[in-house]
C-alpha cells in the first residue's frame, strides 16, 4: 500500500514497525512515520521543506518537546528492540490510487531517527493502526471518513502480499469473533480460554492467558510468545504428535530454535504431518490454526520446519503475525470484538480490487526469536 503525503505528494510505502513481517501492510503502533534520514529505502524519502501543506505540531504542554522548545517530538520502542524518533507534523495524507478515501490531514512522526531491523529494512514508514488521538484510524474516525473498523489479511508462508481494509466491511459467513476490551489496555486483547493440539485441551488454567495485559493480539510482532507453563505444555504436545521427524538445529546457533526435518517442501502439505491447533475463546468460539500459523520454514534444511511459538518470560500471551497468516482479522472497534475468517489472502487483496505495494525486499531472518520478555509495542504519547 502507497501512501502519498504532502502537496507535491512524496511515495512513502508504509508498513508495520515489525520487520519480520511477510506482509506488506501490517498493524501494531498509533503513529505513522515517514523516513528522513535512512538506510535504504523504496521511495524518496519525505522533505517537509518541500512540501506547501506541511505543518509541524508546535511545542505545548501536551507532548514532549524538541531542545528548542519549539516543535512536538516522539520516540517509540518495539518488542523487536527497534526504535524510532523524530518530530510530529501534519499534512496531506493520500491513500494511493487504488484507495475511495479521499485526501486528509493527519498527524504524523516524521522519522529522524532508527535503530535496529528498522534501519535496514527497506520499508519507508509505519502506518499506526492502534488505538489513540494520534493513529491513523482513529483520525479518520474522528472526521467521519471511515467505520470505526478494519481488516487485515497476510499472505501466507512464504507467499507475502495481503490486503488492508479501512473501514466496516461484511463479515464472512463463519468468522469467527471474541470479545475485545478497550478499556482493559490500550493494546488489542481476545478473551483467549484455551489451546487445543489435534482436538486436545492442553491442561492448563483458564486463568493462565488472562495474566498481566491478558492475551494480547499484535500483528506487527512476528511470532507467538506464551507464559512458559502454556509453552511448555503446548510445545509437548506437539512434540508428541510429530515424534517420528527428525529434530534438527535451528537455522541460527545464537538461538535454540526447536525444529523438525524430514516434512517436504511442500506447505500445502504440512497438514498432513502436523496437527491443528484451536484457540478457544471464553465464547466457545474456536480460532483454527493450520501448520503454517505456527511454524517457519528453516532457511538451511530442505523441508524443515521450525516453531514460531516461542516462551515468553512475561506472563503476558502474545499473539504475532505469524498466527493470522492467510487469515482476513476483522478489528470492529465500533462493537468491540475481533474476528478471524480463515481464507486465501493473496487473492482476496485481488477480489477487494486493493493493488498492495511489494514487501520490502530484506525480510528478516526467520530464525530471529525472542524468548526473552516480550511486549507488545510502547503505547506512544498522546497529545490530549
Amino acid at each position: 500500500m502507497h501512501i502519498l503525503p504532502s502537496r507535491p505528494p512524496f511515495s512513502p510505502t508504509f508498513v508495520s514497525h515489525s520487520p519480520a513481517s511477510s506482509s506488506s501492510i501490517v498493524v501494531s503502533a498509533r503513529v505513522v512515520r515517514l523516513r528522513v534520514t535512512l538506510f535504504s529505502m523504496q521511495d524518496p524519502r519525505f522533505q517537509p521543506n518541500l512540501s506547501s501543506t506541511y505543518q509541524p505540531i508546535k511545542c505545548s504542554i501536551n507532548c514532549n518537546c524538541d531542545n528548542e522548545g519549539v516543535q512536538c517530538t516522539y520516540e517509540r520502542r518495539y518488542a523487536e528492540m527497534s526504535s524510532s524518533s523524530g518530530v510530529l507534523g501534519e499534512d496531506i495524507v493520500s491513500f494511493g490510487n487504488e484507495s475511495e478515501l479521499v485526501p486528509q490531514r493527519a498527524v504524523f512522526g516524521c522519522e529522524t531517527l532508527e535503530t535496529g531491523d528498522l534501519y535496514s529494512q527497506r520499508a519507508d514508514g509505519i502506518m499506526g493502526l492502534g488505538r489513540g488521538r494520534l493513529s491513523v484510524m482513529d483520525q479518520l474516525v474522528d472526521k467521519r471518513v471511515i467505520d470505526d473498523s478494519f481488516s487485515l489479511c497476510y499472505g501466507g508462508m512464504g507467499v507475502g502480499g495481503g490486503a488492508m481494509v479501512l473501514g466496516a466491511i461484511p463479515s464472512p459467513p463463519g468468522m469467527v469473533f471474541t470479545h475485545s476490551d478497550p478499556f482493559r489496555s490500550p493494546y488489542y486483547n481476545i478473551e483467549l480460554k484455551e489451546i487445543h493440539v489435534a482436538g486436545k485441551p492442553l491442561k492448563l488454567s483458564p486463568k493462565v492467558f488472562d495474566q498481566r495485559h491478558g492475551t494480547v493480539l499484535d500483528s506487527g510482532t512476528t511470532y507467538a510468545y506464551l507464559p512458559e507453563e502454556a509453552f511448555l505444555a503446548f510445545k509437548d504436545a506437539l512434540i508428541k504428535k510429530i515424534h517420528f521427524l527428525k529434530r534438527v538445529h535451528g537455522p541460527d546457533p545464537s538461538y535454540n530454535d526447536i525444529c523438525f526435518s524430514g516434512a517436504g517442501r511442500d506447505v500445502t502439505q504440512l497438514s498432513k504431518i502436523f496437527p491443528e491447533v484451536d484457540m478457544v475463546f471464553n465464547n466457545g468460539q474456536k480460532w483454527s490454526l493450520s501448520p503454517e500459523n505456527y511454524l517457519f520454514r528453516h532457511t538451511k534444511v530442505s523441508g524443515a520446519y521450525c516453531l514460531g511459538i516461542f516462551k515468553n518470560a512475561d506472563s503476558t500471551t502474545l499473539l504475532g503475525g505469524i498466527l493470522v497468516r492467510n487469515t482476513l482479522v476483522t478489528y470492529d472497534r465500533e462493537n468491540d470484538k475481533i474476528g478471524f475468517w480463515k481464507t486465501n489472502c493473496s487473492e482476496l487483496g485481488k477480489r477487494l480490487n486493493y493493488v498492495s505495494a511489494p514487501p520490502p525486499s530484506r525480510l528478516p531472518s526467520d530464525s530471529q526469536n525472542r524468548s526473552t520478555e516480550i511486549l507488545p509495542p510502547v503505547v506512544p504519547v498522546d497529545l490530549s
